[in-house]
Order: structure tokens, then sequence, then C-alpha cells
């Protein structure tokens, strides 16, 4: 008999799994800015002040390279783990929600605008005729936490979620909580670029509400780069996320309130996505527009069977459906059919076969199931496909893609 995978999974094999989830674009930035700081750890570079944000700098010389430089190195371990392991849950739902390279347009964007933004903040400061803050002209700071915050008022816009959870201790207001995480890291932590913060909220806020909207291009000018010849290595990688079929106006769309909480920024979510591969979802009420945007995992409450009872909970779904893949005799007497007849069943008809066809073949069924699970169809048959139809490795691989 099969073992339990799920639960008897190795730590080797549940790191593969996590970092096989991470999409393209966010598990690059990952690898960058961990071998930059490696190879400045290996050859004693720890000044920074070559390839720092340093306003003066960047306006007595016009060393713009700065803007870009400044985002990619970290000062310390802690410092970029940190980074990294914050990065990791947000950039993965933004980038499945917006594709790979309409992400790294953004994250250029950000960090464009964050540096202009610090500019024009710490001249006004330095340069004022009634008190002078010289200091934000020499401040050189380092690391992708900008583009951070930057990310977070973006993720928060685009949930709709009304209260968010600051490292699990206490809930504020969603509106509040990029502020929150301002006021709290600069109590906590030292050598914190609080203009760089400022600036990332800043420019996330103008992103959220349409300012930026001139400055992104349409999907037909995404879809072009994705076709392009020497983008085809990278789109041919299994974690590549096309934008094809994403939001034709090019931004992320904000949701009306709904009374959820989200865990969001904290490094106790990060230790999380490394301890557990099996995320827990929230029930949001999301319009169906959201499919529209490829790779986006549903929530269990907006793709479940209508032939299930109203008042079974997914707990339930999830014991049922592992209690059904350890019977034998629920799946010693199933045909197998091919993935082409399995597409051609619609999900609708499918709870509802004519009596004379006779009993649902194996497949079809254990589709369903997953299906009603809140799991995409196509996502479903493709794992049963890599786990010779079998539920319980089927289950494995579809949350690890959550």
């Amino acid at each position: 008999m099969r073992p339990n995978i799920v639960t008897e999974a190795g730590v080797q094999t549940r790191v593969g799994q996590w970092w096989n989830a991470i999409p393209f674009l966010t598990s690059s930035v990952v690898v960058v800015c961990g071998v930059i700081y490696l190879i400045c750890l290996l050859t004693g570079y720890d000044t920074f002040y070559e390839v720092c944000f340093l306003p003066s700098a960047i306006i007595s010389r016009f060393q713009v390279y700065r803007f870009y430089t400044a985002i990619i190195f970290h000062g310390s371990l802690l410092h970029v783990l940190f980074n990294m392991m914050a990065l990791v849950p947000m950039g993965s739902e933004l980038e499945r929600i917006m594709g790979s390279v309409r992400l790294l347009y953004l994250t250029i964007l950000l960090a464009t605008t964050n540096a202009i933004l610090h500019l024009i903040i710490a001249s006004l400061a330095g340069y004022n005729p009634f008190y002078q803050y010289d200091h934000l002209m020499n401040e050189c700071a380092i690391g992708f936490s900008g583009i951070l915050f930057s990310m977070i008022v973006i993720e928060t816009s685009l949930s709709g979620v009304t209260s968010r959870s600051v490292f699990g201790l206490f809930n504020v207001p969603a509106k509040l909580y990029p502020w929150i995480l301002l006021i709290v890291f600069q109590l906590l932590m030292t050598n914190v670029s609080l203009l760089g913060h400022l600036c990332g909220i800043l420019s996330g806020f103008s992103y959220s509400y349409g300012l930026f909207n001139f400055l992104m291009p349409g999907s037909s000018f995404f879809t072009t780069i994705e076709s392009a010849s020497w983008m085809s290595s990278f789109v041919r990688r299994p974690k590549f996320i096309m934008c094809t079929g994403g939001n034709p106006s090019s931004y992320i769309p904000t949701y009306s309130a709904q009374n959820t909480t989200s865990s969001g920024f904290s490094t106790g979510n990060a230790w999380r996505s490394l301890s557990s591969w099996l995320p827990q979802r929230e029930a949001s009420n999301q319009s169906s527009e959201d499919s529209r945007f490829p790779g986006r995992g549903r929530t269990l409450s907006t793709a479940r069977d209508p032939a299930a009872p109203a008042g079974e909970t997914d707990p339930n779904l999830h014991a049922r459906l592992l209690e059904d893949s350890s019977s034998p005799d629920r799946l010693s007497d199933a045909t197998v059919n091919t993935m082409a007849d399995s597409r051609q069943v619609p999900i609708a008809n499918a709870a509802v076969l004519p009596q004379t066809q006779g009993r649902v073949t194996a497949p079809e069924e254990q589709i369903q199931k997953l299906v009603a699970m809140g799991f995409d169809r196509t996502q479903v048959e493709v794992a049963l496909a890599a786990a010779d139809d079998d539920l319980t490795v089927a289950v494995e691989i579809l949350m690890s893609q959550q």
C-alpha cells in the first residue's frame, strides 16, 4: 500500500515542493539577491557606497543606475533573509495574477518611482530655507524592502480584506496596515531607511489608485514580449506564468470591502510557508472575473460542486476524499479514460449523468471531487495524470501549487 506522502514526506521533499511552487520571477529575484550577497560576503565587500541609493551622488553626478542596484544589495544575512522570506508569498501571489513579464515591468516601475519620490523628499528636506535635514541627502540605502512595502499596499488593495494581522499579535484596519508596519520597523530595528519605506508605501498607493495607469502598457505589449524568440527559453520553463488573459486595463482591480482577515506580512507567515505545505485558504467574495488572471488559485467556496450538500465543510471534503482514495473497492473496478475524453465532459453535466451511461468512471469521479474542493479542472487533470490517478498524491501536488 502506498504510504501517505502528504504526512510522511521528508524535509528535502517539502523544501523542493515549496521551491517548485514559487513562480519564475519571484524565485529569480530570490536567487539573484542571494547570490549577490554571497559574492559580497566572500569578497569582503561591505561598504556599498558605489551601489547604494545616495541622493547627493545621484543629483551631483547623475548616477541613475543607483535606482536599481540599491534594491538587489543587502547589508547582512538577516537583512537578505527577512526580505526574501517576505517576498516569496507576496511576489508569488502577484505573479500568479499578473504574469511574470508584467510583474517584472511593475517591479522596475516601482523601483523608479520609489527612487524619484525619495529624491524629491530628500531634496525638499535638505535644501528648504527653514530647517535643513542634510543627513537625508547623504543617507546610503540598500535593500528590497522599498519594493516590498509597495507590494504590501498593492496586495492589500487586491485582496479586499478589511483587517490584517501584524505578526499574529493584533489586527489593524487594512488601510492602516502598511503604516503600522512602517512605525513598528522604525521602532524595533536599527539602520532602517524611513524615507525608503515611506516612498514604497506612497508608490504602492499611487499604483492602487490608478495614478500610474498611463505608465502601464496594454496586454498586447506583454504578449509581444512573451512571443519573442529570445524569450522562448524562459517561457518554456514550467514556473513561468504568461500574462495572456490578464486585466486589459493593465492594473490590479480593487474589490469592495469584505469581512475577511488576512495574516499579511510577517515572519510567522514566511516560516509557516516553510513548515507546512497545506496552506490555509480564505473564503472571500471575489467575483467570477478573477478567472481572467491565469494561474490564480481559487478558494474553496468559489468552485464548489453544485451537487454537494450545502452544509458540507471544506475539511470534510478533504477528509472524505482521502478516505475514498484509501478504499480499494472504489478504485479496483474503475475504467481509465484518456485526458481528452475527460475534458469533453462539462463539470455541470458530469454530476448528473444519464442512467443509461451507468456508473461514472473513476478518473472523472476523482476530477469532480477535486474540482469540488476548489481546484481548477485543468490543474486537476494534470495533477491526476502526474500522480497515476492516485488521489492522495494528486492532492499533494495541487496543494503545493497554491
